[in-house]
């Protein structure tokens, strides 16, 4: 089954800005990764081409990376995600888009762990990614998106596994 899944925000403000804040990804001082609600972003390195890390249960090594522009994360866990996710700074007219793609063949298990978990936890937590891009760069939200019933559950049965381990 394949799967493309796409989060983009508009933010009224420079590519250099957005930029740099994508360049903060797994860093100490990450202004992106909304790791104050969701796992955190880490690699066995600096971000660059061949860190390897992931967050959560999601695992994927960086396989291609332009500072201040791109950079794409290669999957390579769970079992049955084959492809990518990555985001772009694009320039406007009037700002600048921060685009996060998911795109990749899912399959085995991973057939019915996608549409049932895994699809509302990733939109859940690309969401509050791109608000906190927009709330570090624009000091506001303009509309927060908010976590769904569904998503409020998957988090308390994985809180509740989590607990027994």
């Amino acid at each position: 089954m394949a799967v493309v899944n796409i989060h983009r925000r508009h933010l009224p403000v420079p590519e250099s800005e957005v930029g740099a804040l994508v360049d903060t990804l797994a860093r100490a001082d990450d202004e992106l990764w909304p790791a104050h609600c969701w796992p955190a972003m880490r690699f066995d390195r600096p971000l660059g081409v061949g860190a390897a890390g992931g967050h959560g249960p999601i695992r994927y090594t960086v396989e291609h990376y332009v500072p201040g522009r791109w950079v794409r994360f290669r999957f390579t866990g769970p079992r049955g995600f084959a492809g990518f996710h990555e985001f772009t700074v694009y320039p406007t007219a009037d700002g600048t888009d921060l685009v996060h793609l998911l795109a990749m063949n899912v399959r085995g298990r991973a057939r019915f762990t996608w549409p049932l978990a895994y699809r509302w936890m990733h939109d859940a937590c690309l969401e509050d990614c791109l608000e906190r891009a927009e709330h570090t760069l624009t000091g506001s939200v303009a509309g927060s998106v908010g976590w769904t019933g569904p998503v409020r559950l998957l988090r308390r049965i994985a809180e509740r596994i989590l607990d027994r381990r």
